[in-house]
């Protein structure tokens, strides 16, 4: 998908499993990965530990979908992911029209 310049910064929403047990050395890694995300500007809006199929849910904002690949990728270890690009409802019926 070729990036345009008036699109705006790609928001995701990321289903996550987590592959190890959540102690503080391995959350604490997770929050080094995501510090290291946010320099590369990966956003994260907000981040919800969940019960039922999926341990966390989080939103992200980021320049474009591979900026999120990379961080879910260097995550991989701890987390499995799906990963759902977001837009926005009103922009969404626009493309309706």
């Amino acid at each position: 998908m070729p990036e345009r310049a008036e699109e705006k910064e790609v928001k995701c929403v990321v289903l996550i499993k987590f592959r190890k047990k959540p102690t503080k050395e391995v959350i604490a890694q997770n929050v080094k990965w995501l510090e290291t995300g946010e320099k590369e500007g990966v956003k994260n809006l907000s981040l919800y530990w969940t019960l039922g199929r999926y341990d966390a849910v989080a939103i992200v904002e980021a320049p474009n979908e591979k900026a999120v690949m990379k961080q879910l990728m260097r995550m991989s270890d701890n987390i499995s992911t799906e990963t759902l690009v977001a837009i926005p409802a009103e922009e969404a019926r626009k493309l309706a029209e």
